[in-house]
């Protein structure tokens, strides 16, 4: 099989920054003493967003917007609603309602990681992939969590309507979860980085080619090694997990992927759009959500929404996730 036809493509296993994702789970599993610093952890991260922020100015510059892209990007915005809606919809008779409204929120939003791999992947592909797409990453972070935190305050008011024992936990006013939310440093970075690429153009672009493109890879894969050993101490709290929640986490992604295909044939979408909009819905949020649902949804048990995201989904999307959706991309909308 060829590298587009193939739905497990061995190649992106054999990716250095994979493999390195594979001994960090590996180091963690055996409990080692490998570490990263959070500090410099952190910068990765940053340096991830910054460096996808200007690849996707760029692009946009040399783009323009088209009726084509307001299309794509509607369909994110879509897909922003559809996945926590069903998530909580199949989790709320299974687990506490609040727990349901969590992980509804995790799953509808996205991983900025599981993104920018993909996006590696494409465009090693030889795949051309517009820089609109970086947008309807961020678009469909904040729906998720509007979405919880509506749901959390509709449960709390029918508890006290029906008189349960306690009082309802009070989360801080939505006006305030939802300004954390839209003005998060990953947000405003990434929004920032968008905004420069776009004004700089072509200049700009050859300007930072040594930053944003050359280092790329290996800080990717530097990231992706913490990740891994991330994914290994977070896969013990996600082993105790209900099975119901387990297999959501498990079979979630690949449900979530195939809708936003399904939309993306109905709306004609290029393949490589069609393919982000599977990643992207296919993922769930393990750092941005996770933080604002702490104080949106203290009732919710942290280790339940985080583990599964980041102990399941997230090593599921990346060894295997992102090639069963270009390659469905490829096979359904090429």
């Amino acid at each position: 099989m060829t590298r587009e036809t193939d739905p497990i493509n061995m190649q992106l296993l054999l990716d250095p920054a994979i493999l390195f994702f594979v001994f960090g789970v590996f180091a963690g599993a055996l409990r080692s003493n490998l570490e990263i610093p959070p500090a410099i952890s952190k910068f990765f991260s940053l340096y991830l967003l910054m460096a996808l922020g200007l690849k996707g100015g760029f692009a946009m510059a040399e783009s323009g917007f088209s009726p084509s892209i307001a299309v794509s990007l509607g369909a994110a915005i879509a897909m922003a609603f559809i996945v926590p809606a069903l998530g909580y919809t199949l989790l709320k008779s299974r687990v506490s309602k609040f727990d349901a409204a969590a992980v509804a929120a995790s799953y509808g939003s996205v991983s900025a990681v599981t993104f920018v791999t993909a996006l590696q992947y494409l465009e090693g592909s030889g795949m051309q992939v517009g820089g609109h797409m970086a947008v309807a990453m961020v678009i469909m972070e904040s729906p998720a969590i509007i979405m919880a935190v509506l749901l959390a305050n509709s449960i709390r008011h029918r508890q006290s309507q029906g008189g349960t024992p306690g009082a309802p936990v009070q989360a801080p006013p939505l006006g305030k979860i939802l300004h954390e939310s839209f003005t998060d440093g990953a947000h405003l970075l990434l929004l920032g980085a968008m905004a420069v690429g776009l004004i700089s153009g072509e200049s700009g672009k050859q300007m930072m080619q040594p930053f944003s493109g050359d280092l790329f890879k290996g800080m990717l894969a530097f990231f992706l090694l913490d990740m891994g050993m991330m994914v290994a101490r977070n896969f013990r709290q996600a082993k105790g997990a209900s099975l119901a929640l387990v297999a959501y986490a498990s079979a979630g992604p690949f449900v979530h992927a195939a809708i936003a295909l399904g939309l993306g044939m109905m709306l004609n979408l290029p393949v490589a759009d069609g393919a982000l909009l599977m990643v992207l819905s296919a993922s769930a949020s393990y750092i941005v959500v996770p933080a604002v649902l702490r104080y949106a949804i203290p009732e919710a048990n942290p280790s339940i929404y985080f583990g599964l995201s980041l102990g399941i989904t997230f090593p599921i999307n990346i060894l295997l996730g992102i090639s069963v959706y270009t390659w469905a991309a490829v096979r359904f909308l090429g």
